[in-house]
């Protein structure tokens, strides 16, 4: 059975996991159409979105045999496959166990406890969820602890996983960019961070 061809990507601009895959594949010199859908009005809770595609969430990669993935990590290790030329999820095998171990490592220590903060704690994110005062509260003090994960293992790293560039990156500086939301900054003292992002802001992909 031949692979169904890549059509489309629907996405949210807004949304954190929806950049991840659009710093993925500019990165991978990737050309896809982009279709939006307004989380914040709801669109992506209709019916019609959900039996189309068989989730509420976003991204959502559309192909032309009508079929979906879902999830912005299957998205990206899909066109990683896709396209294997410069690979991001590691050349090794020990490369790419590092690789997966970080960027789930950074998505649960840090990115999802910065969701946590802003989608139970700030009243406007009532649209997205039954909230939890407790549970954003509860976050705030892993954020911070994701924060001194990330900086000390960038100590002496270019990048996350060591010399090369990663989807553990990616994850990562989506996450520190989505920090403004719950209006935390980077302390000073965390120094590697601080120098890896302004390595980070370099790079093209990270305009889109």
């Amino acid at each position: 059975m031949s692979t169904p061809k890549p059509h489309r990507i629907i996405e949210n601009r807004a949304a954190p996991n929806c950049r991840r895959v659009r710093i993925f594949l500019a990165e991978k010199g990737i050309d896809i159409p982009f279709e939006q859908i307004d989380i914040m009005a709801g669109e992506h809770f209709q019916e019609k979105h959900k039996d189309m595609v068989g989730t509420f969430r976003v991204p959502v990669l559309a192909f032309t045999d009508g079929s979906f993935i879902t999830e912005s990590i299957a998205i990206c290790r899909f066109f990683e496959e896709y396209s294997p030329r410069r690979p991001l999820f590691g050349k090794t095998d020990y490369e790419k166990a590092l690789v997966e171990m970080w960027q789930r490592r950074v998505e649960f220590e840090l990115l999802w406890p910065i969701a946590f903060v802003l989608r139970h704690g700030n009243p406007k994110m009532s649209v997205l969820e039954k909230q939890c005062l407790a549970w954003s509260e509860a976050n705030k003090p892993r954020v911070l602890e994701g924060l001194e994960t990330l900086n000390k293992q960038l100590d002496g790293n270019e990048y996350v996983t060591g010399p090369n560039f990663s989807i553990a990156d990616i994850t990562a500086i989506v996450s520190i960019n989505f920090l403004r939301t719950i209006k935390v900054d980077i302390s000073p003292k965390m120094g590697s961070i601080i120098r890896w992002r302004e390595n980070l802001s370099k790079r093209i992909s990270m305009s889109v």
